[in-house]
């Protein structure tokens, strides 16, 4: 079933059902059948999700150190890069984590004025705690039932038969605990995302770049992450996030607990680079070839000439502090510490002028169009985190070296040319499975059958061995 499943994946046939047509009609898939009936596409689709699902990412390790030990990975550099595929999920299914949250704070509210005017007027000051919370509306519930059975009062229903004040209270105050419960629900699946989808709940709606429409509408995806060495996929994961800055640390934690080796240099573009990331590579003593996000916008003539920005201001790391274009100085003032969402801790230092009045250059300088302080009041702040500086130069003057350059282009090619095979030759621009596991197992189909493709392709144009492209 795993060839059968691979040479399907290989032909760009990945639907169940044609894989089964395939199977009763193509001689290569009854080649691989070897006498055996066709497989139903029930089967073939359990045998993805069930079987390979559960063992996928071994199987690719399995096929990652093949590889190696083939010679055919150089096991020295990964090129990593991230793209964004629409997951099997209808477009208007979305569930924003502002929307609910909103609407549950209403609700709340509402809650707590129905409890109140229960306790207030049926006597249950001992339900009553101030706060509005799903065990104390259960017990009001009960406590309401109970009068309603020693009363003797029966629920009426339909046109023309008039509500007790009971039985709304009893009705309203079940909705509002329904609708509580679905609120909490609909929070847990969203965990830290803004959003998900309610045909798919892992995927998450991201702006996507194939935009038909061109209104930059959301659509729900997955972000995958591909290492690349040699052309060859060398591991790969999958994100509900869109940005790709977090998922860094865990593709390479999930890499280096399942491959025979780690790879001693990561090249990866702009997007990846963080403070964090830097760290992280620098704890595990690799060397991180990452593009600063600032690196193209650098070279530009208005970005040299902004006098706003920091990296043109000269820094004096001996009395450490910065100088202006009118000759003040900015010291430092202060330290903050800044958490970001995945929980590691910046240390940033404030520098500030303290001789910005009458400064020529100010409204150069201090820029925005919504400040709510008064001009004469306003002073140049910056916030520098040294370690990021410090970081950002070094792998700076990695990349501008010879072999940043080369390396660097290679990552252009290899990384960014396998996401070439898989949307455009391949046509795979959306996931047919639903869940991040299946799409994994999916992804992780598609990945080995590209590899074997891309061996079978070197052995037959005797390029065996290739690692690197050299730099014209």
């Amino acid at each position: 079933m795993l060839k059968i499943m691979l040479y399907a994946y290989h032909e760009h046939n990945y639907s169940s059902r044609g894989i089964e047509k395939a199977c009763r009609r193509d001689i290569n898939y009854m080649y691989l059948l070897e006498g055996k009936s066709a497989p139903d596409h029930a089967t073939i689709a359990r045998f993805r999700s069930l079987h390979f699902g559960q063992v996928a990412d071994k199987y690719l390790a399995m096929t990652v150190n093949y590889l190696m030990d083939l010679g055919e990975i150089s096991g020295k550099e990964i090129f990593i890069d991230g793209t964004k595929i629409e997951a099997n999920a209808n477009k208007y299914t979305f569930v924003w984590k502002k929307a609910v949250t909103k609407n549950q704070a209403k609700l709340l509210d509402k809650t707590a004025l129905l409890v109140q005017e229960c306790v207030e007027t049926y006597g249950l000051r001992e339900i009553w705690r101030g706060q509005v919370k799903e065990k104390h509306l259960g017990k009001l519930l009960k406590k309401l039932y109970k009068i309603k059975d020693e009363e003797g009062i029966e629920f009426v229903y339909g046109s023309g038969c008039r509500k007790t004040q009971l039985q709304k209270h009893i009705e309203l105050l079940e909705e509002y605990t329904a609708r509580l419960k679905e609120y909490s629900r609909k929070l847990e699946v969203l965990g830290d995302r803004n959003s998900y989808s309610k045909t798919d709940p892992d995927a998450t709606f991201m702006r996507m770049k194939e935009d038909a429409m061109l209104n930059g509408q959301l659509k729900p995806a997955y972000n995958l992450q591909l290492g690349v060495d040699s052309g060859y996929i060398s591991w790969l994961t999958l994100s509900p996030k869109p940005t790709d800055t977090t998922t860094l640390i865990p593709f390479l934690t999930g890499m280096e607990a399942t491959l025979h080796h780690r790879y001693p240099v990561v090249v990866a573009d702009a997007g990846y680079e963080s403070e964090e990331n830097y760290s992280f590579l620098e704890d595990l003593g690799i060397t991180a070839m990452i593009k600063p996000s600032n690196f193209e916008i650098s070279k530009t003539r208005n970005y040299k000439k902004d006098i706003s920005r920091r990296e043109n201001m000269p820094y004096n790391p001996d009395g450490d502090f910065y100088t202006c274009m009118n000759g003040c100085r900015l010291y430092a003032c202060g330290i903050h510490h800044k958490k970001s969402v995945t929980g590691y801790v910046r240390k940033v230092t404030i520098y500030r002028c303290y001789e910005c009045d009458g400064c020529p250059h100010k409204s150069e300088c201090i820029k925005g169009r919504h400040w709510k302080t008064p001009e004469e009041e306003r002073f140049k702040k910056l916030f520098v985190s040294r370690k990021f500086e410090r970081q950002r130069e070094e792998c700076l003057e990695r990349i501008t070296s010879e072999e940043g350059i080369r390396l660097r282009v290679n990552r252009s090619i290899q990384a960014e040319g396998a996401f070439a095979l898989w949307k455009e030759d391949g046509a795979f621009r959306q996931f047919l499975c639903r869940g991040q596991a299946n799409v994994y197992a999916e992804s992780v189909l598609m990945a080995i059958a590209q590899n074997i493709d891309n061996l079978h392709r070197r052995i037959q144009n005797g390029k065996l061995g290739t690692h690197l492209y050299e730099v014209a």
